[in-house]
């Protein structure tokens, strides 16, 4: 008999157990900005994020890279391996956005040399603050696991881009996060969606993602759908 196990619920998912090793990723229409002083919602953003999610995981899985990705299982549900995560996010940048305007001498839409690996602290009631790898150890978490979170975060980089670049779309900046496997390999989790990266159409330069209802850009449904679009 499966024992009771807590239902873990974010600000745009919800982590229902499923049996000892997996979990059901359910993603909400729920929308927040500015660490939770934005919300509203948004009919059928959640069943667009979990199918462009699983749409990318399928492609990394496919060129190599370990997911949590198991399934779909429903329209706004994906079936995920349970892992130990790590409290990081793990964010790579290509194009000056965002808050990398403000600790770099560029403008906005500045293309970077190469590309940039960040790292946070995840937690939400201290602003998920950016740290270093000093930081990171004092948290418990070791050098070959930092740099292979960020070895992984660069290649799954390399695959989008090219990906992304073929649809017409930068790839601006990503988050990414990590868990540990019971085999004790660290693998690619949380979601890859229009919430956690900054997509450009290439020629217009429009926001493709959460930057349009952050900044009040637009439409947010029409933008996400215009990226799944491209994306099938």
């Amino acid at each position: 008999m499966v024992k009771a196990m807590e239902v873990y619920e974010g600000k745009a998912k919800k982590m229902i157990p499923l049996d000892e090793k997996k979990l059901i990723m359910e993603f909400k229409d729920d929308a927040t900005a500015f660490n939770g002083e934005k919300k509203a919602q948004f009919k059928g953003k959640g069943w667009l994020n979990a199918q462009i999610s699983a749409k990318l995981f399928k492609l990394l899985e496919e060129e190599g890279v370990k997911t949590h990705f198991i399934g779909v299982a429903g329209e706004n549900r994906l079936i995920v391996e349970r892992l130990e995560m790590y409290p990081l996010e793990v964010v790579v940048r290509n194009v000056v956005a965002g808050s990398l305007k403000k600790r770099l001498p560029f403008k906005e839409g500045t293309e970077l040399p190469e590309p940039i690996v960040e790292l946070y602290y995840k937690d939400d009631a201290m602003g998920d603050p950016m740290i270093n790898h000093h930081h990171s150890r004092a948290l418990g978490i070791r050098e070959d696991e930092l740099r292979e979170m960020e070895r992984i975060a660069l290649r799954v980089n390399e695959i989008l881009r090219e990906y992304f670049e073929k649809r017409g779309i930068i790839l601006v900046d990503f988050k990414l996060e990590f868990g540990k496997n019971e085999r004790g390999e660290i693998v690619l989790a949380d979601e890859i969606s229009p919430d956690t990266c900054r997509f450009w159409d290439a020629e217009t330069r429009e926001s493709l993602d959460k930057d349009v209802f952050r900044f009040d850009r637009g439409d947010l449904i029409s933008a996400y759908e215009e990226l799944y679009r491209r994306l099938s």
